[in-house]
C-alpha cells in the first residue's frame, strides 16, 4: 500500500503526468461546455456524457441530436479517446519504471 502512494507521489512531481492530467481535465471541461450550448441537455448529463464517450465506455443513454452536435462528437472522440490513451500510457509506463525501482532496490540490498 506504501508503494501505491509513493507511486502517487511520483506522479504529481512528473511534469509529463500533470501536463496530461491538466490537458485531460481541460478536454472534459470544453466538451461538457461545448454540448451544453449545442444540445441544450443539463451540466450533469454533459459531464456525464463526456466521460462515458471519452473512456469509450458510451452506455447509449444520451447521444447527440443535432448534426452539429454530431460532428462535434466525432472530432470530440478521435482527439479525446488520443488523449485519454496517452494518459494511460504515461500511467502505465511511470508506474512500470516505479516498480522496475522498487525490484532494483530489494535486490541491490
Amino acid at each position: 500500500m506504501l508503494f501505491f502512494w509513493r507511486t502517487l507521489l511520483s506522479f504529481w512531481r512528473d511534469p509529463a503526468y500533470r501536463s496530461l492530467l491538466f490537458a485531460t481535465n481541460i478536454f472534459l471541461v470544453i466538451g461538457t461546455i461545448a454540448y451544453r450550448y449545442i444540445e441544450g441537455w443539463s451540466w450533469l448529463d454533459y459531464l456525464y456524457f463526456s466521460v462515458i464517450t471519452l473512456t469509450t465506455i458510451g452506455y447509449g443513454d444520451f447521444s447527440p441530436q443535432t448534426d452539429f452536435g454530431k460532428l462535434f462528437t466525432m472530432a470530440y472522440i478521435i482527439i479525446g479517446v488520443a488523449l485519454i490513451l496517452g494518459f494511460v500510457n504515461t500511467l502505465f509506463l511511470h508506474y512500470k519504471e516505479q516498480a522496475l525501482k522498487k525490484r532494483n532496490e530489494k535486490y541491490s540490498n
